[in-house]
């Protein structure tokens, strides 16, 4: 009979050390799951459980640590301005000088909001753009510039956010000072559920409305480009003008004048004279027409797109086929611009393509009045390529239209043009 093992069941004295490439025992056993054996760099002495937590304080964690601490300071200051201001610049609103001093308090408070965003940009990695100045320059005279300032809808909101933090501001500056102490573990997930509240309430309060705000620079940039685009308009009319018919009139008038020294001296060469200065005339009527078509055509007018487009592809060098499917005629402005705009790629079509035909489609669709010119040329047209595009881009930008330009090396090249539509007054 076998004794039994003398470590089952036994305790190793004091002078005992058992090494680890000890195997004796009924219930020891090698595996790859063995602990201790495995190498398991935690010290852990591999029983099943969650590992305990280890929170990372990263350098975002302590941001958000810091934003949140901050916030009793801010908020303080915050809500006794606004409270300040609200209750002495509404109870003066009697006096002359209740309302301005008011004016004045919202334009602090749109600072106060400037200096939020960028608490809240450096600290919790927000990014909010920040809202259009007021147009206090061209506000005109004081009260003006006044209600101006009344009407702010950012100072306003500024206002309401310095008010209702005041509560959050305590709760949230408690919450993590006492957690620094007492709940360390899970501080960094408690500190990042407050910060994306405070994230929120920046979004909603002191972002501008992003709509509004591309709207407008739009609008912005819309109306410079209307203004660069008329006034390059009036300049080459000028020069037209001064290059083209004046130079003929002064041209006739110098020669009528000859002409008439020589009626009674040499009839012959006087009559000659005045065959000549015929001459300049019809060129000079001619030259008169072509300007005013490029200002307006009278066909546009009297006649509308289909005739005005058939009579601009009579004019190209390429064959072009015409399609225009309009019930009725749109504005007067979008008409002309359609006209333009087609007028401008033909062009290009005739010097710049190496085209054998082209075509013109004209279509409405729902609010949208479309265009689109296609030819079989070689392509490679840009919008920076220096033929004029990127004006025409400017143009049809300005009253909400699109441009697009489809034209790869080899060919063929589409340029499609979105209008809004605009019906014509009666």
């Amino acid at each position: 009979m076998t004794a039994p093992s003398s470590a089952a069941g036994r305790p190793d004295g004091p002078d005992r050390h058992d090494g680890p490439d000890r195997h004796d025992g009924p219930d020891r056993h090698d595996g790859p799951d063995r602990p201790g054996i495995s190498g398991r760099p935690d010290g852990t002495d591999g029983t099943d459980g969650f590992p305990p937590p280890r929170p990372a304080y990263d350098i975002h964690t302590w941001k958000e640590i810091a934003h949140l601490l901050l916030n009793l300071p801010t908020t303080v200051f915050g809500f006794v301005y606004a409270i300040t201001v609200l209750s002495v610049g509404g109870g003066l609103a009697v006096t002359v000088i209740g309302l301005p001093l008011l004016a004045l308090s919202l334009l602090g408070a749109r600072q106060l909001g400037k200096l939020e965003r960028a608490r809240a940009r450096a600290l919790l990695g927000v990014r909010v753009e920040e809202p259009s100045p007021l147009p206090l320059a061209r506000g005109g005279g004081l009260l003006q510039r006044a209600w101006m300032a009344l009407k702010d809808p950012v100072g306003w909101r500024t206002l309401l956010y310095d008010v209702i933090r005041l509560p959050w501001g305590i709760l949230t500056f408690c919450t993590v000072l006492t957690s620094l102490f007492v709940l360390w573990p899970v501080l960094p997930y408690l500190a990042r559920g407050l910060a994306n509240v405070d994230r929120a309430m920046v979004r909603a309060l002191l972002s501008p409305s992003d709509e509004l705000e591309r709207r407008i620079a739009e609008l912005e940039s819309d109306r410079g480009v209307v203004v660069d685009t008329a006034a390059a308009d009036l300049r080459r009319i000028e020069r037209d003008l001064h290059d083209g018919a004046q130079a003929r009139l002064v041209n006739l008038a110098m020669g009528l004048g000859l002409a008439k020294e020589k009626l009674l001296e040499d009839p012959d060469t006087a009559a000659e004279m005045v065959a000549e200065a015929h001459g300049e005339v019809k060129l000079a009527l001619q030259e008169l027409r072509d300007l005013a078509r490029g200002i307006h055509p009278a066909v546009l007018t009297d006649r509308g797109l289909d005739a005005a487009l058939s009579s601009v592809a009579a004019r190209c060098t390429v064959p072009v086929k015409v399609t225009v499917d309009l019930a009725d005629r749109p504005a007067a402005a979008i008409e002309g611009i359609a006209y333009f705009t087609v007028s401008e790629l033909l062009q290009n079509v005739s010097k710049h393509s190496a085209a054998r035909s082209a075509s013109v489609d004209v279509w409405r669709t729902a609010d949208r009045l479309l265009i689109q010119v296609h030819d079989d040329g070689r392509g490679g047209a840009v919008l920076d390529g220096g033929t004029g595009m990127r004006g025409l881009a400017d143009r049809l930008g300005a009253v909400d239209g699109l441009f697009v330009v489809d034209s790869p090396v080899g060919g063929p090249t589409e340029v499609t043009a979105e209008l809004p539509w605009r019906d014509r007054e009666k």
